[in-house]
């Protein structure tokens, strides 16, 4: 793909990014519906789990139709209709799955409700391989990773929001005294987000968006000399790749989805009481993802460095900002500003190398979620709730390894690896079912297994790539999830 700016154009950036915050706040409201089914519909932690498994397994199956589609067509389908043709449709797709909440919740169906958000992750696919490559369009190369992580803070601005606004729309304010959930309210918010899909959909429509892409086929396959390969799967890095990506969704999704039963049933917490502990999470996904950010701006190399340690605060800040909105009590959070500190010594101690900093934030999160369930009370909370800083960069470089040296076959190694999204949805559901054969707190072994996995990744996947001749520390880090 070919750059039409030399400088970030903004006025098409910023309407794009929309689509970002759109995933990041139905993502996240998932972790309160699962709460609230579960009491509605008197359903076991493993049955709670269907919501995360019919959300993002749908990132998988609307891949999929991509491919058929596009097979049929004998053509990519995006290059047939436009990269903005495709993004509203997936915006419209979505906006039909919110519609089948007003039903669900008339008639009372969790079936009907879990298709509802199937359909919505189907025009999530369709956004996100549409969204992430014309986040590199509306600037220069050289700076787009940065705005793909920038639009990744986005996402996380809506994660942090979803949950305090689904949580009040449920249960009113948080100084209100209802504890008890309806299923009826549900379908309020989510007929709002529907109409927000659409409004977004139209301004697209009329806004300066590139029609149409054309996507690179240059044969660049000459990272081993006189090696040509006729498949992405025939590269060790992608594949092991698929399997890391699956896996961090699923330790990313699995340890907040499940966070909301260990605090009920451990710790006598109410559900409307664990939205700002959701909301939390999630925002430490974006303080993580706000600090490799800096360098989209153009600032002077001494600002950035102090911007590195002022934007993990901004970003804390903006928690701390939304929940007092929401009147909820911030004391217990300001012990987070430490843990925070972590995040950046890591941060510093990678040096930009994306293996390197697999390796760090992985370990990093192996300890936190280790702590977790080594202790007990607002402690284990913490630990919990940390996973999410050190989720907040992996995406980035787990994408980076995986794709490198592909050549002509990055688009299709691209699209193998946002097929493995699913395992937000599946990992959460192995949580589920271990914690209901033991208990919650003992259920987060799972997420130390993945991040074991994403350890070996980041050991392994550096021998494939030097071997291919490829020096680790120019390898430019990749989209922001």
């Amino acid at each position: 793909m070919s750059n039409y700016s030399k400088q970030t154009n903004w006025a098409q950036f910023i309407p794009l990014v929309t689509v970002f915050f759109f995933w990041g706040f139905v993502a996240a409201s998932n972790d309160i519906l699962i709460p609230v089914f579960q009491k509605a519909f008197n359903l076991s932690q493993t049955e709670s789990m269907l919501v995360q498994i019919c959300f993002y397994v749908a990132y998988t199956v609307g891949s999929l139709i991509y491919m058929i589609v596009s097979k049929g067509l004998k053509q990519d389908l995006i290059n047939k209709i436009g990269y903005k043709n495709g993004l509203i449709v997936g915006l419209l797709i979505s906006a039909l799955g919110t519609l089948l909440f007003y039903p669900a919740a008339n008639m009372q169906s969790f079936p009907l409700m879990i298709s509802g958000l199937f359909i919505v992750g189907l025009g999530f696919s369709l956004q996100q391989i549409v969204a992430n490559p014309l986040a590199i369009e509306v600037g220069p190369t050289e700076t787009g990773s940065q705005r793909l992580t920038m639009a990744g803070g986005i996402n996380n601005l809506g994660t942090t929001i979803g949950p305090l606004i689904v949580a009040f729309a449920i249960f009113g304010s948080a100084s209100a005294a209802n504890t008890e959930a309806s299923i009826e309210s549900v379908k309020v918010p989510y007929l709002i987000l529907g109409a927000a899909f659409a409004l977004v959909a139209l301004m697209l429509k009329f806004s300066s968006l590139p029609a149409v892409t054309p996507t690179n086929m240059t044969d660049t396959d000459d990272t081993t000399p006189g090696e040509h390969r006729s498949s992405a799967f025939q590269y060790p890095q992608l594949v092991m790749g698929m399997i890391a990506i699956f896996v961090y969704v699923g330790v990313e999704v699995s340890t907040a989805s499940n966070l909301p039963a260990y605090m009920e049933k451990g710790l006598g917490f109410e559900t409307k009481e664990v939205a700002p502990y959701i909301s939390l999470y999630w925002a430490s996904l974006m303080i993580g993802r706000w600090t490799g950010a800096v360098e989209a701006f153009d600032f002077s190399a001494g600002f950035k460095k102090i911007l590195r340690f002022l934007a993990p605060y901004l970003a804390f800040g903006v928690f701390l900002f939304v929940n007092a909105i929401a009147k909820h009590d911030l004391s217990p959070f300001y012990v987070y500003g430490f843990v925070i500190i972590a995040m950046i010594i890591c941060d510093i101690m990678s040096k930009g190398n994306p293996a390197r900093m697999l390796l760090i934030f992985s370990l990093a999160g192996i300890t936190a979620l280790l702590i977790g369930m080594f202790t007990t009370g607002m402690v284990s909370v913490y630990a919990f709730t940390s996973v999410g800083l050190f989720c907040s960069t992996l995406w980035p470089c787990i994408f980076a390894l995986a794709i490198n040296g592909l050549g002509k076959h990055t688009n299709q190694g691209s699209g193998y690896l946002i097929m493995m999204i699913m395992g937000g949805g599946i990992v959460s559901f192995i949580q589920g079912y271990i914690a209901d054969i033991t208990n919650i707190h003992f259920s987060y072994i799972v997420g130390v297994i993945c991040f074991a996995y994403l350890a070996f990744y980041a050991i392994r996947v550096t021998g494939i790539l030097k071997a291919q001749g490829i020096d680790l520390d120019n390898v430019t880090k990749g989209n922001g999830h």
